[in-house]
């Protein structure tokens, strides 16, 4: 085909184009397999806070293996973890991306990571399990490196290689694998100890992130209704229009909030170090995965909407609905950047912050300014 463009004769070959368009779509990755539910965090999350989203010691699957000095010193620490075992290609389609290592290495990346995740749980749980100059155990640093690591979406491995690696190594008397796992993490999320009651036995979890998003969805009342989403008022504004704050102890999730009588009543949650990273990767996680519903993104954007400034978070801290173990400032800012680029479809929270609009709206007709 010719074309002539400001005097120039052009030529284009269509069908070589075209071959190599075809080429190119061949070679190319443009659906994820059903089951792909680990994924490199976008960039437009990543930017806010590189940090959150970044193994600090411990790199647990093919994505971050062997990419700072320290990970491979702590390899040789999984390596006393190690239990003989076999792995299945079928985990390569649970990564969304390329794999930079082969098939080989990667089966024994799933294995030497899966064992020593297995036995990190049996051995929190038994004493008894453990070496006495196992460095885990013995040097404080190493254990909280681990409860940041583990809770990372690019730092998973699927949780039926975790089950395959249990099962073969299991004793009759021992706890289930969910519980070992709800044991270690147990205080993540609240003072108040996360619990497997509402977990079936087929609960569906495809790593252990999504584990602890389902110890909070599956024991939680949480109904996202059908209305427009409105922005629930500041804590301050809460206050002012009369509405009291109150812990609620009976809660087996921090997303069940509750409004009734002018009383907001909510379950505690914990702000600690490993908070931050903790949500941005279920976010992320929220944001990647099909099919996943955006309840912690909903979660994120109420907490908020209810805390604009230092003085929001004294007064949920007072009331005893937030264990903050931040300094103040820095919590308030964690909450304010928290959901930064990110969309939901539905927002779980829209029935209550409709009847707590409703409720200022009736206490001052003419209108306070009740949003952040």
């Amino acid at each position: 085909m010719r074309e002539t463009i400001k005097g120039y004769e052009i030529s284009i070959n269509v069908d070589t184009v075209m071959k190599k368009l075809e080429e190119e779509l061949k070679s190319s990755d443009l659906f994820m397999p059903s089951n792909c539910c680990i994924f490199k965090v976008p960039t437009i999350l990543l930017r806010h806070n590189h940090k959150a989203y970044y193994p600090n010691a411990f790199s647990i699957g093919p994505f971050h293996y062997n990419k700072q000095p320290l990970m491979k010193a702590t390899q040789k620490i999984k390596l006393k973890y190690l239990a003989v075992s076999d792995s299945k290609e079928l985990a390569r389609e649970s990564y969304a991306g390329p794999i930079e290592i082969d098939n080989e290495e990667f089966i024994k990346v799933l294995v030497l990571d899966g064992c020593f995740i297995v036995e990190l749980f049996r051995k929190h749980a038994d004493e008894t399990l453990r070496d006495r100059d196992d460095p885990i155990f013995t040097m404080s640093c190493l254990l909280q490196f681990l409860y940041h690591d583990l809770i990372l979406l690019e730092n998973q491995v699927p949780w039926f290689v975790l089950e395959i690696l249990f099962d073969m190594t299991k004793i009759d008397t021992e706890q289930t694998l969910d519980e070992l796992a709800i044991l270690f993490f147990t205080n993540i999320f609240s003072a108040t100890p996360l619990s497997t009651e509402a977990l079936p036995g087929n609960h569906g979890s495809k790593h252990i992130l999504d584990l602890l998003r389902n110890c909070l969805l599956l024991s939680s009342r949480i109904d996202q209704g059908n209305m427009a989403w409105q922005p629930m008022p500041s804590a301050t504004s809460l206050k002012d229009a009369g509405i009291k704050f109150k812990k609620c102890s009976m809660a087996k999730s921090i997303l069940d909030i509750t409004f009734e009588k002018g009383v907001l009543e909510m379950s505690p949650l914990f702000i600690q170090e490993t908070t931050e990273p903790l949500f941005r990767n279920l976010i992320s996680f929220d944001q990647c995965c099909p099919k996943v519903e955006s309840v912690i993104t909903s979660y994120a954007i109420l907490m908020d909407n209810l805390i604009n400034t230092n003085k929001d978070m004294e007064i949920l801290c007072k009331n005893k609905v937030i264990e903050n173990w931040l300094n103040v400032e820095d919590a308030t800012r964690f909450f304010n950047q928290l959901y930064d680029d990110t969309y939901i479809k539905e927002n779980f929270y829209a029935c209550l912050t409709k009847d707590v609009n409703d409720h200022c709206e009736r206490r001052w007709p003419w209108g306070a300014v009740w949003t952040k």
